[in-house]
């Protein structure tokens, strides 16, 4: 696995996964703005649809995700100096109130407004500031151990966070002295 910067200033990162095309962040935008991957992924899962967010109709779930997605990467890529990503981020476990060395987060889209969102990108918190993100999902389900997609999304981040353990990175000057050595 090798590491993207995503935004030149180094705030945000995200994992190219080994032997796929493109890292996981631009992948996921590409999935959340394909409506026939969303469409498909809607009819297989209309049940938690349904159920959890009590949207019946595939076509509303697909236009909305394209709109909250479109809404959610603006706010990742902000480039403006005054924009803080730990104000996006949150931890993963609900119930941790403090920092801790490479920490597992999430950031949530806006929901439209009239309900929570589905649409999660997880990622790996190097330093204030400063994320790796390892993937994301559509979480339709009030946890992420009741499907196997998001269930997948966990064990990406354990295997990111050991793997920058293995080679030694704990903080941004880590992660840059270490995508600088792979780079030369």
């Amino acid at each position: 696995m090798t590491f993207d910067k995503i935004l030149d200033d180094g705030r945000l990162w995200a994992v190219r996964y080994d032997n796929e095309p493109d890292n996981c962040f631009d992948s996921l935008f590409a999935k959340w703005y394909d409506m026939s991957w969303l469409r498909t992924f809607f009819q297989e899962n209309i049940t938690d649809l349904s159920a959890y967010f009590k949207i019946t109709d595939v076509y509303q779930a697909v236009m909305e995700t394209l709109q909250e997605a479109k809404g959610l990467e603006c706010l990742m890529l902000d480039i403006s100096p005054q924009a803080d990503l730990d104000v996006l981020f949150r931890h993963l476990e609900n119930g941790r109130y403090s920092e801790m060395s490479l920490g597992k987060e999430k950031a949530k889209g806006d929901g439209l407004g009239y309900r929570p969102s589905w649409l999660r990108i997880y990622a790996i918190k190097v330093d204030k500031g400063a994320y790796l993100v390892t993937g994301g999902a559509i979480k339709l389900t009030a946890t992420m151990a009741e499907r196997s997609h998001t269930m997948a999304e966990l064990a990406k981040l354990e295997q990111v966070r050991n793997h920058l353990i293995d080679i030694g990175v704990y903080d941004i000057e880590g992660l840059n002295d270490y995508n600088n050595e792979q780079n030369s």
